[in-house]
């Protein structure tokens, strides 16, 4: 039988507890790659229910089918929000892929501190910063070489899609297990036990908070920001996305980054050959001379 039979004949997800077709499954998936870019192939049909049954059932609805008449009506732009947010891995932790540190504290970040300490502007951007452990890193790789980074005209714009996240993100909460990764002396000098019992045992510093900013910001979305940036975080979300969105937004972050400024990716992405960038480290790419600003 052929696949295209196969999937007009049985449901996506067989025994669901709420009707669930390929019809809602491909209106899903229009709805979340016209909002957030995010390409869902028929692969991610039992990832979609599990996900979205939790909504169905926070609201009170049967189908599929009521859903995304919910969330396509004039007032469903909250659900919408919901939805995306739903289909967000946020997956993140500590100095993940630490190299990209190493390289920010050998390499990138000894002169733009040193512009800094003579009056200049440093700007470092986590555009999908999840639940704020990202920007932080990026905070205290800046703090252990300048501990009154604060001081300066130094800053770290956080951005997420996710206002939930966002909102566990300026929180700065973290349990044991969340904080681990961070190197000892950091975690010594810049992360304090939370006051109360809860699980969220530990939380990022005055000093760490001061240097970061959070926003919501969709990457599809017009940019709000008009100066450049010297640092940018991209890692794990491009894979998300099609070609088509993924050549849009390097090209926007040429735009947006300093003469030599740096953007970091993921370990399984790849910016195009065509694209104004140059390898300078692992998985870490330096705007090319005469690059798009």
């Amino acid at each position: 039988m052929s696949g295209t039979l196969r999937m007009q004949d049985a449901p996506p997800v067989a025994d669901g507890e709420f009707a669930f077709t390929w019809a809602d499954f491909r209106r899903i998936a229009q709805i979340v790659h016209a909002e957030s870019g995010i390409v869902l192939g028929d692969n991610k049909a039992n990832l979609v229910y599990s996900r979205l049954a939790k909504r169905l059932r926070k609201i009170g609805l049967r189908s599929f089918h009521d859903y995304c008449e919910m969330v396509q009506r004039d007032d469903g732009a909250d659900e919408r929000q919901a939805m995306i947010a739903a289909m967000t891995t946020n997956v993140t932790r500590f100095f993940r892929e630490a190299h990209h540190f190493s390289f920010l504290e050998k390499s990138v970040l000894p002169p733009l501190l040193e512009r800094a300490k003579r009056g200049g502007r440093v700007r470092l951007w986590s555009s999908a910063c999840s639940s704020g452990e990202e920007p932080y890193s990026m905070a205290l790789t800046i703090l252990g070489l300048m501990p009154d980074a604060g001081e300066h005209d130094i800053l770290i714009l956080a951005s997420d899609l996710d206002p939930n996240m966002l909102e566990r993100a300026e929180i700065g909460l973290y349990t044991a297990a969340q904080v681990e990764p961070i190197p000892a002396e950091l975690r010594r000098k810049w992360i304090a036990a939370a006051k109360g019992d809860g699980a969220m045992g530990f939380e990022v510093t005055a000093p760490v908070r001061k240097l970061v900013r959070f926003r919501e910001l969709n990457l599809l979305d017009p940019w709000p920001m008009r100066s450049g940036f010297d640092v940018i975080f991209c890692r794990n979300v491009m894979i998300y996305f099609d070609e088509e969105t993924q050549n849009g937004i390097w090209k926007r972050f040429a735009k947006v980054l300093e003469p030599d400024g740096v953007l970091c990716i993921g370990h399984s992405e790849r910016i195009p050959a065509s694209m104004p960038f140059e390898l300078a480290a692992q998985t870490s790419y330096r705007l090319a001379a005469g690059g798009a600003r």
